[in-house]
């Protein structure tokens, strides 16, 4: 079957758990033959009238003994059969985790959060399923029903038991059908189940832009059309999966009908005992559960293998970013040297930095500036590995970057971003979130640096504030600072703040700039911004437009070209009076 064919790299491995739990559930299949002919020798003895208490109580006995040795025997299958899918679980989830970690932004760009989500769970429990009950299904039914069939030839009558089984290809041949149909469906149901995911974790994460919107009512209509969906899907799926059981009643209804009229028969013309044609019935009982086990085992199946399937698809995705890992450790210092001929993403043939230069020296602040689309965030994303598919070079300490070990690298460049991320733990350890070692003293400096310190003292519970999900009990420049905190606690060689201090005033965000300028002495410091102010005592600043050097100088040179920087700089002054803010000029 495909689905044992996808798991058979696991099945390897676990060869020894899996073989101990099939060998239990054999042994149980082999115990589960005694009762039927017991209760047949017992009503025989009573026809006969030769039972005796000595009797009776030694057929209670070795019932009594087959409960005992059975009851053993499935508790070990289950621990074994179980337990391993358990195991896999363990494995696709940390598997899937690793998957995710090890991505590119564009994998996330294709693939919502929602369907992430609902292949870390509603994939894997279908797929655990598969593997635990799955098995377990297949090798009872095909254990206990041949071992019962075996029983039935040469313990009966092989002649009655061929008519009794004569109904049962038919349900091979319907399984089959339907459970092609199931995988198909499933596939599909599992499908609108990820859009639904996405939808309410986007519902979540937007409540507040939902409900500034008045869009409660929308969002609540727009759920149950999608919650529609998946209801009719998954109806569509229990459809199936209900055609099994009444084929298997009918399949058993024609067994036990073609018995009674044999069976009768025989035992009218003393071919059999009527000991025998209760334990054969017995037999026939044994085996309803393989013929619902083999409907249910498709459904498991196909139900499993879709799931499957679709986090195949997922870790057969590759990061097209072709980040490399190199072999050397970072330096203690270095400058570092930004050259680019030429940029373009993965797919695209826009070029989205050009002839870009320039020079960031140990100590010095680097100011990065322009429109939107203009090019700062792709010089970022070069400058944090997340692409190395370009034309010229990216040297730190006379080394290209690419030359360093990834663990090396990354942790240097301390990175600030636009959209602050923010743990549902404690401030203090959303700070030294890079550095868990971090000490009180230093967690308390760099929260200083940001100006966040007076603000922490002011919480509740001070430094074990817990923070809410991403941050939700904090403002936008409590947010901020706390992402800043977080970047100079860790020390970088090279700290980019992307935009970092846009809700923060015209005053805090002067103080956070000069307190950096104090402890990054022998660090380099990359400032990209639309607020002009955050940059203009920078050593050099950039203007790119388009993806190219449009200007470049320090603020006095780039205020006196007037040219872009100048026009925005009087812009923003001008609005920073309106505002009642203080003029930095």
């Amino acid at each position: 079957m495909r689905a044992f064919r996808q798991l058979w790299w696991y099945f390897k491995e676990e060869k020894k758990g899996y073989g101990l739990g099939l060998f239990a559930l054999f042994l149980v299949s082999l115990t589960h033959l005694i009762p039927p002919i017991i209760i047949g020798r017992f009503i025989d003895a009573l026809v006969k009238r030769d039972l005796t208490l000595s009797l009776i109580l030694e057929y209670l006995l070795i019932l009594v003994l087959t409960a005992g040795v059975e009851y053993f025997f499935r508790y070990f299958w289950i621990i074994h059969l179980r337990g391993e899918a358990f195991k896999l679980e363990k494995v696709l989830r940390a598997r899937l985790f690793s998957h995710f970690l090890s991505m590119d932004r564009l994998f996330f760009q294709r693939n919502r959060t929602g369907d992430l989500m609902a292949h870390a769970t509603n994939d894997l429990n279908a797929i655990r399923d598969m593997a635990g009950s799955g098995i377990l299904t297949l090798a009872d039914s095909f254990m206990s029903g041949g071992t019962t069939i075996v029983a039935m030839l040469f313990a009966i009558d092989w002649r009655l038991t061929l008519i009794a089984i004569l109904p049962m290809p038919l349900l091979a041949v319907v399984a089959k059908m339907l459970g092609d149909r199931i995988h198909q469906t499933f596939d599909y149901a599992q499908a609108t189940f990820s859009e639904m995911n996405d939808k309410v974790q986007e519902g979540i994460t937007g409540m507040k832009a939902i409900k500034s919107f008045g869009e409660e009512k929308q969002n609540i209509t727009d759920f149950h059309v999608q919650l529609s969906r998946v209801d009719k899907a998954f109806n569509k799926v229990n459809f199936i999966d209900s055609l099994y059981d009444p084929l298997i009643n009918l399949i058993v209804g024609a067994s036990y009908a073609l018995t009674i009229f044999l069976g009768g028969y025989y035992v009218l013309h003393h071919i059999i005992s009527l000991g025998q044609l209760v334990s054969f019935f017995a037999y026939i009982s044994n085996l309803v559960w393989p013929m619902f086990a083999i409907g249910q085992l498709f459904n498991i199946m196909e139900r499993g293998s879709a799931s499957l399937s679709r986090v195949d698809r997922l870790l057969e995705q590759k990061s097209e970013s072709k980040v490399t890992d190199g072999t050397l450790k970072m330096p203690e210092s270095g400058d570092l040297h930004f050259a680019i001929e030429d940029f373009e993403y993965p797919g695209e043939t826009k070029h989205y930095l050009e002839a870009v230069d320039f020079t960031l020296k140990k100590g010095q602040v680097l100011g990065l500036v322009g429109r939107t689309g203009a090019g700062k965030s792709s010089v970022i994303k070069l400058l944090m590995r997340e692409y190395d598919d370009y034309a010229g070079y990216i040297d730190y300490a006379d080394r290209n970057i690419m030359a360093y070990q990834l663990d090396e690298y990354l942790p240097s460049v301390g990175y600030v971003p636009q959209e602050h991320f923010l743990f549902s733990t404690t401030v203090r350890d959303n700070i030294r979130f890079a550095r868990m070692g971090a000490t009180q003293a230093e967690v308390e400096l760099a929260a200083k640096v940001a100006g966040i310190h007076e603000d922490i003292l002011g919480f509740a519970d001070g430094y074990d504030t817990l923070v809410g999900e991403r941050g939700v009990s904090l403002s936008g420049g409590q947010k901020q600072r706390l992402s800043i905190a977080r970047a100079v606690l860790l020390e970088p060689k090279i700290l980019i703040l992307d935009d970092a201090l846009s809700a923060v005033d015209a005053k805090t965000e002067n103080q956070i700039l000069t307190e950096l300028s104090k402890i990054r002495a022998n660090s380099a410091t990359l400032i990209v911004s639309h607020r002009l102010s955050s940059v203009m005592d920078a050593n050099e600043i950039l203007v790119l437009d388009e993806g190219k050097v449009a200007e470049r100088g320090s603020h006095t040179e780039l205020i006196k070209s007037d040219g872009w920087y100048a026009q925005m700089w009087q812009m923003q002054q001008i609005e920073s009076k309106l505002e009642g803010g203080e003029s930095n000029g």
